[in-house]
């Protein structure tokens, strides 16, 4: 033992930058991150995997040489040190599981990566007698070891053998953690201290000598700004720097308080000293008496020990509050990027290269990057919140990723691709080590086509087999970001199917093909995941950001409903690959509508082969009858409603599956196309006549809707429904006024406020005024309660929204809940039972899994068309046959008639010519408009076959003779007859 402070010569050569000392041993680190270690090595404290007892000189702990030490801590008989890649090793003894490596790790004689931690981003190790913590950047403590007393804060007294994350100070921006033998402080951002643990000498500072299994913080210290803390082996010291004050508290047997007295304190007492505050001041005149400034606080065993300096010639003290992660481990920041970009390309020293590797091999230092310190938002970190400033990843990723420095992205993507992603497991141990999922895809190297299959497949993997509890943290952050940064990771993934399916079509060796399978899982799955986030939060981009419209020109999409319906049938079959129609919202409206056509030939073909079948068997058996592999509609043009419900009431449900032929008696056309769409014309014409009652008109909105007055049953609804899904299913589009709403509501969606002010424009607005009236007398300014109005022949009759709603008054607190059941009485309660025969009627028909892949809008196309005209693309997809050509002058003065005409004669003439005056889902150049000679002269009229979209036109020379024929052909345009 030395009697006075002597150097340790064997360490005059390093620069030692810190020192740790536990019961008998000591650690150095020194600035190039190399640890000596001396002193007992009973339990292999010391890391040397040596055979001696005791290491009376320094050594270096080979095992580490290879890596960047930052810190270094010591418990009386075990070691921790903390990387500048964020990796925590532990060594020593493990009897009480300080190690944190697992109960079944005996002592360790080197040092061991607790592997439990990776990902995590630590500014901060401490270690107790037997105890250990880590502290976060984002002010998360995770601590381990013995627990006798509740020194770990986890409101036991059991011992840890694996890290435990120290739950009740999450939120209280812990910027500093010390530990004496058997108790803890923590010290916040705002400077407060919390202490827990042993408490037996009043080393916790609560007033008493109890113990504490909680954080509780000290009462006495509040209202002051600790900035420093310490612990000894049974008390603790604070520094407060705006009274340049110590206080200290817990055993003082030694003198080791400074109070001068050896008694104990069980609240802070002020340390004896002439202490000076730091404020740039001098120290008033007081004759002899020397002051001193307070730089930084030690404790250690029983003794204390200040650093302090001359208030003349004193720099402002430490504060553990201000520490910058940056310097305690690597983070991708402005200062390193500088630094690497500060080397021109070619002369790329080799640290530099380690540099890059060592951060973008870590997904500590990863997670620990990007951080939103500005406000301290970081410190907010949890499974709402990510404490990441995406702008800032954004920015700094593509400052660091520039055509000008390969060598840089090249370094960036290698260490991805062999170090990081690779080490990527499916549990983590906090939020955390989530970040990176966030802030990786804003690295241009992601959207880059040629690392694909290296890095964003990879990391797609990593993602998609997260565990649920993560997972669930994922999705939570991504809900809240902004929608150019959520569609930011969409398009990424859009871009790697794409590029995929392009490789499929130009062919993938039968060897790869299983990997290639894997990959588009990948790329779809994350894809359904970030679809699914979107829909929860009520779409943060459009449902339309996810379509992929190259599928319909990659894939053969009616092979892979095929495949899809088969492995709905007989589960994954080895030779079938990744059907796309598994992750419908990448489809396009005009992909859904080749799905939809798929699905009905092929249900048509089923009831065909049925009717063809009993038919066989009908000619050898008597007692079966024969069918027709048709839906046959015989119906007379002035009973059109009657008839149509005759034939339809007596039809079986397979026979709604066959193709629907429409018979006009008396009229000899045979339905090629044509006369069906008259028919779904006529029909829904007559059944929205008001002569029926059923449907109430908005003069307002020009749109209809279900009439809670109608006398008629529900039969008639149901036929419409019928024909609504018989229209959609023989690929009619018909002439329907209903809202939006009617689609949600056949999709199983709710109508919202938007509905209403579709239909009701006035009431909509009103009801969107009550809830932006920014005062708090809503009550007494609308003077509603939670009632509605309804007409009742000539009568108003009020109805209750809510059980004893005339006696509820609407006010600010309940006036969303009024306009929720307002919506709710208008689209479903009013009208319930109207809708249920309209949804069965429909469902009968085009019910099933291909109908639910549509939103609502896109559904309502399918029924009814769309107004998206666009002539000169009519003009540009019309063929010719014939004597006629593009250039002919007939079709040249066609066209400049055309062009001429009104909108309403022009859709007249879309009528006249399709049997529709609105068009197909997929646009004007799904019409294909015919147009043939004819060999009468100038006195013949203009003749559609509305079957075919062909227009007889016969050879006009003259352009006002064309006008007027044409317009007197499609002011005449009904009926079907050879004559």
């Amino acid at each position: 033992m030395a009697a006075q402070v002597e150097q340790v010569v064997a360490l005059d050569a390093q620069n030692i930058i810190a020192v740790s000392c536990g019961e008998a041993h000591t650690l150095a680190l020194n600035d190039k991150g190399q640890v000596y270690a001396w002193g007992l090595d009973s339990d292999g404290q010391l890391g040397l995997l040596g055979s001696e007892e005791c290491i009376r000189v320094p050594r270096n702990i080979k095992s580490l040489s290879d890596i960047q030490i930052v810190q270094v801590a010591c418990g009386y008989y075990h070691s921790l040190a903390l990387s500048k890649a964020s990796e925590v090793f532990s060594w020593g003894q493990n009897k009480y599981g300080q190690l944190g490596l697992g109960i079944d790790s005996k002592k360790q004689a080197s040092p061991q990566l607790i592997k439990s931690l990776i990902g995590i981003p630590f500014m901060q190790v401490a270690a107790g007698g037997a105890h250990s913590f880590v502290l976060t950047l984002s002010g998360a403590i995770f601590g381990w070891g013995r627990n006798k007393f509740g020194q770990l804060g986890l409101n036991d007294e059991n011992d840890r053998y694996v890290p435990n994350l120290l739950k009740s100070l999450r939120t209280q921006k812990i910027v500093y953690i010390c530990c004496g033998e058997d108790h803890t402080a923590a010290l916040t951002k705002e400077g407060g201290v919390f202490t827990f643990g042993a408490g037996g000498y009043g080393q916790l500072g609560h007033n008493s000598t109890s113990h504490e299994i909680n954080p509780r913080k000290v009462f006495e210290l509040m209202g002051s700004i600790v900035t420093q803390i310490a612990c000894g082996r049974q008390h603790t010291s604070a520094f407060v720097p705006s009274s340049g004050r110590i206080y200290s508290f817990g055993l003082g047997g030694n003198g080791q308080l400074g109070t001068g007295s050896t008694s104990n304190r069980k609240s802070p007492f002020t340390v004896k000293g002439n202490w000076f505050p730091y404020n740039g001041q001098c120290p008033p005149d007081v004759g002899s008496e020397e002051y001193f400034c307070v730089k930084r606080i030690f404790s250690g065993g029983d003794q204390s020990f200040s650093h302090y300096s001359n208030p003349q010639n004193c720099g402002p003290p430490d504060d553990f509050r201000c520490l910058d992660p940056s310097k305690q481990i690597w983070t991708v920041n402005e200062t390193l990027i500088q630094k690497w970009l500060s080397y021109p390309s070619g002369r790329f020293p080799v640290e530099i290269a380690n540099e890059i590797d060592g951060t973008f091999s870590s997904s500590g230092c990863l997670n620990g990057s990007f951080l939103a310190v500005s406000n301290d938002d970081h410190y907010r970190t949890g499974t709402r919140f990510s404490g990441v400033d995406m702008n800032a990843a954004r920015l700094l990723f593509h400052k660091l990723i520039q055509p000008d420095y390969p060598q840089i992205a090249q370094q960036v993507a290698a260490s991805l691709e062999k170090n990081l992603i690779p080490k990527l497991t499916s549990s983590l141990p906090d939020v955390e080590a989530l970040r990176f999922y966030l802030t990786l895809p804003e690295c241009p190297l992601m959207s880059d086509s040629n690392n694909f299959t290296t890095i964003a497949i990879p990391f797609g993997t990593a993602l998609v087999n997260l565990e649920k509890a993560p997972l669930k943290v994922l999705e939570n952050w991504w809900s809240v970001l902004e929608p150019p940064l959520f569609l930011k990771i969409v398009d990424l993934f859009k871009e790697v199917v794409v590029h995929l399916l392009k490789l499929y079509k130009i062919g993938i060796p039968p060897s790869e093909r299983r990997i290639f399978n894997s990959f588009l899982h990948t790329a779809l799955k994350v894809l359904e995941i970030l679809h699914r986030v979107n829909e929860k939060t009520g779409q943060i981009i459009q449902y339309d950001k996810f379509y992929i419209h190259e599928v319909q020109e990659l894939i053969d999409i009616r092979n892979d409903y095929i495949n899809w319906v088969q492995q709905q049938a007989y589960g994954m079959l080895a030779d079938i690959p990744v059907t796309i129609c598994t992750y419908p919202f990448v489809f396009d409206a005009q992909a859904k509508t080749t799905l939809l056509q798929t699905d009905a030939v092929l249900q048509m073909q089923m009831a065909i082969d049925q009717a063809h079948r009993q038919n066989v068997s009908s000619l050898f058996l008597p007692v079966i009858e024969s069918v027709n592999p048709c839906l046959i509609l015989v119906v007379r043009r002035e009973n059109i409603v009657g008839d149509a419900m005759e034939v339809l009431r007596k039809t079986k449900n397979i026979d709604y599956k066959k193709p629907l032929k429409v018979i006009f008696v008396g009229e000899d056309a045979v339905d090629a196309g044509g006369v069906r769409k008259e028919f779904f014309l006529l029909i829904m014409r007559e059944l929205l006549d008001p002569k029926y009652g059923m449907f109430r008109y908005y003069e307002d909105s020009r749109l209809i809707w279900f009439s809670d007055k109608t006398f008629e049953d529900s039969d008639l609804f149901h036929l419409i429904g019928v024909i609504c899904g018989l229209a959609i299913y023989n690929f009619t589009i018909v002439d329907l006024h209903f809202p939006l709403a009617l689609y949600k509501k056949l999709l199983k969606k709710k109508p919202s406020l938007d509905d209403l002010k579709e239909l009701m424009p006035d009431v909509g607005r009103s009801m969107q005024q009550l809830l932006d009236y920014p005062e708090d007398d809503v009550e007494e300014t609308f003077c509603l309660n939670f009632t509605i109005t309804v007409e009742n022949f000539g009568a108003t009759e009020v109805k209750e929204l809510v059980l004893n709603g005339a006696d509820t008054a609407v006010n600010k607190q309940n006036r969303q809940e009024f306009v929720d059941a307002y919506v709710d009485y208008i689209f479903n309660k009013s009208v319930a039972s109207l809708f249920d025969a309209f949804h069965a009627g429909f469902h009968k028909v085009c019910g099933g899994k291909v109908l639910q892949l549509f939103q609502p809008n896109e559904l309502q196309a399918m029924v009814i068309g769309n107004t998206n005209y666009d002539w000169k693309e009519l003009e540009k997809n019309t063929e010719y046959k014939g004597e006629y050509w593009a250039e002919h002058p007939t079709i040249k003065i066609f066209w400049e008639v055309f062009h001429e005409l009104p909108l309403e004669k022009k859709k007249q003439f879309l009528l006249f010519l399709t049997g529709s005056d609105r068009i197909p889902i997929l646009g004007m150049k799904s019409l294909k408009l015919v147009i043939q000679s004819t060999g009468g002269g100038e006195d013949y009229l203009p003749v559609s076959h509305t079957c075919f979209n062909l227009l007889d036109l016969p050879k006009y020379t003259e352009k006002e003779t064309l006008r007027s024929k044409l317009i007197q052909a499609i002011d005449h345009n009904e009926g079907f007859s050879l004559i």
